[in-house]
């Protein structure tokens, strides 16, 4: 459609996605089943059908479930007889069961009736029995259930002596832990195999032979001091004493038994408190035969398919070994984009299997490991199911299965995206974005905006980004690159701001507004700068150390590492992002990193916006910025969102997340582009 018959982008735009997730490919890679996310406008809830498409030339999706709840996580069984899936159709005010459904459609019959959170779960090798990770329910919250007058009268008190006890997106956490449980297929009957009073045990995995289970769980004395120390274990099927696989120290995760069940894969990351090191591809004997090797070790390459966005959110798979054994695929972070990578077990040589420029995650295979079902998302596009074959190490054509939100996207003039490559201070190679306005005309002088992202562990990248369309519609250019802190250029990229932060990373974001503003279609009069979390941060750190912005943006930033150690949901583990001590231990330090330090430099009109659950970077953040702003004189404005997490920008609830965007663009405007 040519642009100039095309409509621009809008805010209420977010009623219209629907968000694809979990394409999972059935045993004899014919079918795929997958999840879709709508909003329900008029109630302002989300709700999850399953939907089914083969993988067949020229085949359209169907929608497989139905209904105003939310059906999630599907699974095939080994004989791909049954679709398994977790919803809340039963009672949408209880913890979502496992339900089951036959291949051929019919309705969906609950399996179980666990009284608790079922977090995950796999099928057994003979499809008799699922594995689950589950969290039961408080003895204290199954009594008020039970009776009315407590119920009503809510949750008394909450007494924890964890120094986790909250997570953001959650709320505050249960008593109990997580443990594996087994359920029998045929007949429903649970059974809890695992139970201890302070570890949990996670992600576990069964032998090829049905009769190991693999799982991960810290299991240190004290957990919560020394988050990192997870190991790996194995244990009898139907229960029984456990076993340590030996492994480095580090954080690990995604174990996956070998095809002859002798080896182990995973994703693990050596050494305590530098979350900034590349994740890498483990193996390690079962028997214990040979130490862990670190397959992607040589490679300066971090394992995950997370990049940034504001449409649904790219899933990090498992490791998957193929049929023989001896390669092993996983995801990678490089460079903007998502790959499909490949490893030889034996050589540990490593290769890319699907590289588009791109987001490819969520990858599933068939049981030959021949055809390959997975969610491929770009700049213009949230995400599509794709499929490939897959042969002697390479891949076939993809064939695009989906085209969800293209009836409307179509008919969208999102404008233009380049991509830029410059560089930084020290000669460090920077990547970056600029998005011009629809019926962009280089004559004129344009106002800009320079997005910050937050983490500062990830990447923006090729994938589509809402609201940055919404303010390119609305007449601003919008630039965005990927700083020194942060995922996709390897190790030394994402370690150069370990314990100091606001330096490389603002180093960066300067010379990128330099390289910016001497484009000759902007106005370095308007430019103005905006980032949530992370992003925050260095807004706020910004308007501190420059009066180069016209206007700012600070959302559910951090301002103040002294106080918001322990009041996170991260709690004490934020002091590994700065010297590993505590503030009562290097007080000057914690201050002399915290951008409230300098807010008395400040002079740009800025924004404050924060979210009133914020678990992550607690609110009392913004607060101290607005007050600190507003005693100064500097226009400032404070919008709180009630009953929002840390995420309102990704997973809100829709009119929350227009209301966010509105205001951003009336104060973009008010001062960027008001005569």
């Amino acid at each position: 459609m040519p642009a100039q018959t095309k409509r621009l982008i809008t805010a209420e735009d977010l009623y219209k996605f629907q968000v694809l997730s979990s394409p999972r490919i059935n045993p004899t890679g014919t079918q795929v089943v997958f999840s879709v996310q709508r909003v329900d406008r008029k109630s302002e809830k989300k709700y999850t059908n399953l939907w089914m498409v083969s993988t067949a030339a020229g085949s359209q999706p169907r929608q497989y479930t139905f209904g105003d709840q939310s059906d999630n996580q599907p699974a095939w069984s080994p004989d791909g007889r049954l679709i398994s899936f977790i919803s809340n159709r039963g009672d949408q005010e209880k913890p979502a069961q496992i339900y089951l459904i036959e291949t051929s459609g019919g309705e969906a019959w609950p399996l179980t009736k666990i009284e608790g959170e079922i977090e995950d779960y796999i099928w057994s090798p003979d499809g008799k029995t699922l594995l689950c990770t589950v969290r039961k329910t408080d003895a204290d919250v199954l009594t008020r259930e039970k009776n009315p007058d407590l119920k009503k009268l809510g949750t008394p008190a909450r007494h924890y002596d964890r120094v986790f006890y909250k997570l953001d997106g959650y709320g505050y956490l249960p008593l109990e832990r997580t443990h594996l449980w087994s359920v029998d297929v045929k007949s429903g009957k649970a059974k809890q195999l695992t139970d201890h009073p302070v570890h949990d045990q996670q992600e576990p995995d069964i032998s090829p032979d049905g009769k190991w289970i693999l799982y991960a769980s810290n299991s240190c004395e004290d957990p919560d001091a020394y988050p990192d120390r997870i190991d790996l274990f194995i244990m009898p099927f139907n229960g029984g004493e456990a076993r340590k696989i030996n492994t480095p120290l580090g954080s690990k995760g995604s174990p996956r038994f070998s095809p002859d069940g002798k080896w182990l894969a995973y994703y693990g990351q050596e050494g305590e408190g530098e979350g900034w090191r590349n994740a890498g591809v483990w193996v390690v004997p079962v028997d214990g035969s040979s130490e862990a090797i670190n397959l992607t070790k040589t490679e300066d390459i971090h394992v995950s398919a997370w990049t940034i966005n504001d449409i649904g959110q790219a899933e990090t798979r498992p490791a998957f070994w193929s049929k023989d054994g001896k390669t092993i695929f996983f995801p990678v972070l490089t460079k903007g984009s998502s790959h499909l990578y490949q490893v030889e077990v034996k050589s540990r040589k490593v290769n890319p299997l699907l590289d588009p420029v791109g987001v490819v995650s969520a990858q599933s295979f068939d049981a030959n490991v021949s055809k390959m079902a997975y969610l491929f998302g770009t700049l213009d596009d949230p995400g599509q199911i794709c499929v490939v074959d897959l042969k002697g190490g390479k891949t076939s054509a993809p064939r695009q299965l989906t085209r969800f939100n293209r009836d409307w996207l179509d008919r969208v003039d999102l404008g233009i995206t380049e991509e830029v490559w410059f560089k930084g201070k020290d000669g460090n190679p920077l990547q970056g974005w600029i998005l011009k306005p629809p019926n962009f005309d280089s004559t004129q002088k344009y106002p800009s905006i320079m997005e910050i992202h937050g983490g500062p562990l990830t990447q923006y990248g090729f994938l589509l980004m809402h609201e940055f369309y919404y303010l390119a519609a609305q007449g601003f250019v919008v630039y965005f690159c990927n700083p020194r802190g942060g995922r996709g250029y390897g190790e030394g990229h994402a370690g150069a701001i370990a314990h100091n932060w606001g330096e490389a990373d603002y180093s960066d974001l300067m010379r990128w507004a330099d390289y910016v503003a001497k484009l000759p279609y902007i106005d370095t009069a308007r430019m103005g700068v905006t980032g949530g979390s992370y992003g925050g941060y260095m807004t706020v750190w910004v308007i501190g150390h420059t009066q180069r912005f016209k206007s700012a943006v600070s959302q559910r930033c951090v301002s103040n590492f002294v106080s918001m150690w322990g009041s996170s949901d991260f709690n004490w583990v934020f002091q590994q992002e700065l010297n590993h001590k505590a503030p009562f231990e290097d007080l000057q330090y914690y201050w002399e990193h915290s951008p409230i330090a300098f807010i008395g430099n400040a002079k740009t009109p800025t924004l404050v916006i924060h979210n009133e659950m914020d678990h992550r970077c607690p609110i009392e953040q913004s607060e101290q910025v607005f007050v600190a702003l507003k005693r100064l004189g500097v226009d400032t404005e404070f919008v709180r969102f009630p009953d929002e997490f840390h995420g309102l920008s990704r997973t809100g609830r829709t009119d929350r997340r227009i209301l966010r965007l509105n205001h951003i663009l009336r104060w973009f405007k008010k001062y960027l582009q008001a005569a």
